[in-house]
């Protein structure tokens, strides 16, 4: 454990803010690294050939021969031998409870049809009992080599999914997070029939006679994924404690694996800030978090006052943001656009937040000095989050550092762009989409938008 912490500190850590001119005592160091290649990211002096560490902090930097006084009896030396050390990454939009449970899912990524999709299912049935629920992410309707047949615009219906695992309830959700596929068992939990009212912000996908296949898009998923919570609640507080304990471990060590050091969590409830704490106080928690709180807007009135941490446990927690949805994703045709989709013109998108319910989240998080960051793809989403960004500012002139951002970003009026730097708006952007979106953004909205 203390080894990781002091690994993760090393990668994170500003190095200018520690280098040989400012240490006056040249106490003995915890660990040294001698021989390396460290990029300081220090326009000043950016490469350095060793680093002394004391208490999981960066103390000094510089030669080897500068280093040497930190070398004690008690000190670790590692020899990089010209390899090179740089800072940790900070991923500026993860889902860090996601990268954990995906853990423990069916990873669906490399499935290339609805076929092999439905093979893994069958695979997996092997391995639960019946009733137990059957969790698999990351499948994308774009990356297939055919199209399922039948169909409702390139999306299978559930009854070959349904053949295999008759016993089972299961959820598949797409790569995006923004739609799922789910079987029979899976809506009979529900209570999803043909006479189920499409809720606000979502659609369930049906066919020419109005009956579900199985598709759940935007917050409809919700109805499924309560279902499953409500399996999960006979679950003992222990249980879920423990649970929740593996995912978060989980996602640690694969974001630490890849260098990753520092997370920005886009919408946790106050549980799980609740359960960061615990164990950042028990010792058991090395990377650095930053979570958006994603709560309602009563319970954000009621709490919010007591949910904001700046540097709590020597900074691996900090608290001051607030997470809010107002469209979908392209892929699913949930991205809210100001003229139709050229291959759905029956529809510009979902509204998934309504626009008063966001307005008054701009107003808790500006009178509490919280940051508001509002998941935003489509165009027309993006001017509606920057005209209450604006009403908001407008009302609190004095609040000019709060670093306000949309997250995504994704697809702006060419009249909206200026307006993120009039504003101070941060367009927090996420480079997969170019890659992840890339396939069919001249599909879905035609050349002139893409």
């Amino acid at each position: 454990m203390k080894k990781t912490i002091i690994w993760s500190s090393i990668l994170f850590v500003t190095f200018s803010l520690f280098f040989l001119g400012c240490q006056k005592a040249k106490e003995g160091a915890d660990l040294v690294f001698i021989n390396g290649q460290i990029i300081t990211v220090d326009e000043t002096s950016p490469q350095a050939e060793a680093l002394a560490v004391k208490r999981g902090k960066i103390v000094a930097a510089g030669s080897n021969q500068e280093i040497e006084d930190y070398i004690k009896e008690q000190t670790e030396v590692i020899d990089l031998a010209g390899k090179t050390l740089i800072p940790g990454f900070i991923d500026s939009h993860a889902h860090f409870m996601s990268v954990g449970r995906s853990k423990m899912t069916i990873d669906l990524r490399d499935c290339r049809s609805w076929d092999d999709i439905v093979a893994k299912v069958k695979e997996a049935v092997k391995r639960f009992q019946p009733g137990e629920w059957i969790i698999g992410r990351g499948w994308h309707q774009e990356k297939w080599d055919k199209t399922p047949d039948p169909n409702v615009d390139g999306l299978p219906f559930h009854h070959q999914l349904s053949a295999v695992s008759p016993d089972n309830p299961v959820l598949l959700t797409h790569a995006s997070g923004h739609s799922s596929l789910v079987n029979a068992k899976a809506m009979e939990l529900a209570g999803i029939s043909r006479e189920t009212a499409d809720p606000a912000g979502g659609e369930i996908v049906r066919d020419k006679d109005g009956q579900p296949i199985g598709v759940f898009r935007e917050t409809a998923q919700s109805l499924i994924s309560r279902a499953y919570a409500q399996d999960q609640a006979e679950k003992t507080p222990e249980e879920k404690e423990q649970e929740l304990r593996k995912i978060v471990k989980l996602a640690e060590q694969e974001c630490l694996a890849k260098g990753i050091t520092y997370v920005h969590d886009p919408g946790v409830s106050f549980e799980i800030i609740d359960l960061y704490k615990r164990m950042i106080d028990e010792n058991q928690l090395d990377i650095r978090l930053y979570p958006m709180i994603n709560e309602s807007n009563d319970r954000l009135a009621q709490k919010i006052a007591k949910y904001r941490f700046e540097g709590y446990g020597d900074y691996h927690l900090t608290v001051r943001s607030i997470k809010r949805f107002i469209d979908g994703a392209l892929g699913a045709h949930g991205a809210w656009l100001l003229e139709p989709y050229l291959d759905l013109p029956s529809s510009t998108g979902l509204n998934t937040t309504p626009v008063d319910v966001i307005r008054q989240t701009a107003l808790l998080a500006i009178e509490n000095d919280f940051q508001l960051c509002t998941h935003a793809i489509g165009d027309r989403a993006n001017r509606e989050i920057l005209n209450i960004y604006e009403e908001a500012f407008r009302m609190h002139p004095e609040k000019k550092d709060l670093r306000w951002r949309i997250e995504h970003a994704q697809h702006l009026h060419p009249q909206d762009i200026p307006r993120f730097g009039q504003l101070g708006v941060i367009a927090s952007m996420q480079g997969i989409h170019c890659t992840s979106d890339g396939p069919w953004v001249l599909k879905r909205l035609g050349p002139q938008r893409a």
